[in-house]
């Protein structure tokens, strides 16, 4: 519901407001909101409820900077690894194809799925790396920025995009093109980053109902 937007950014919401919409008791709910506070969805003030967190884009911007250079590292290291690991060429390979166009394996319309699976590309290409702690960071970031890019897809030319930069990302590293590489996943990165700095919370605010008022 925040990404979303039925909950308005900079709203406060309390306990039990959430545990009579669902129908649940208070305790799942606290352990809900604590978790979207780790996570950065939400701040907890004691004895005033909880604010959903603003959208701030100048901060989310810079999440998109941090992101980057988490993602060149990535590359870098996926492109060693399978030099003399068989298992991550495998599994890299297994990914690249995954992003065929032609094979369309997450649809040919802007779905739900469709955006998961766009994140979790680049969580599977750093869990191939093999380094969990980068694979940590980059989720965080994605917990941040997540409010705002699943709103770059305005047309399909945004999905043949998608398929086409992911495939090209993976058959570079596996050529061994790793600068190359690197380029094609910037240029990915800040052409969602550019959209998410045209948002307006105007913009926002006029695509969804909001649940709580």
């Amino acid at each position: 519901m925040i990404i979303e937007f039925q909950i308005a950014p900079g709203s406060r919401i309390t306990e039990a407001q959430v545990a009579e919409y669902f129908q649940v008791s208070r305790t799942p709910v606290r352990a809900a909101l604590q978790r979207l506070e780790t996570e950065g969805q939400l701040e907890i003030k004691s004895k005033q409820g909880c604010f959903i967190r603003n959208i701030d884009i100048q901060t989310i911007s810079n999440y998109y900077d941090v992101r980057i250079e988490l993602e060149k590292m990535t590359v870098k290291t996926v492109a060693n690894l399978i030099k003399v690991n068989d298992d991550a060429k495998q599994e890299l390979i297994a990914l690249r194809d995954r992003w065929e166009l032609e094979k369309r394996y997450y649809g040919i319309k802007i779905t739900e799925k469709l955006k998961l699976a766009e994140e979790q590309f680049h969580i599977d290409l750093a869990e191939i790396s093999g380094n969990q702690v980068l694979v940590k960071y980059l989720h965080d970031v994605n917990n941040h920025i997540r409010l705002v890019r699943q709103l770059g897809w305005p047309d399909q030319k945004s999905l043949e995009d998608t398929y086409n930069e992911h495939y090209l990302v993976c058959n570079l590293i596996l050529r061994g093109h790793v600068t190359k590489a690197i380029d094609e996943m910037t240029h990915h990165i800040r052409k969602s980053q550019d959209l998410a700095e045209r948002v307006s919370l105007k913009q926002i605010y006029s695509k969804k109902k909001q649940v709580f008022n």
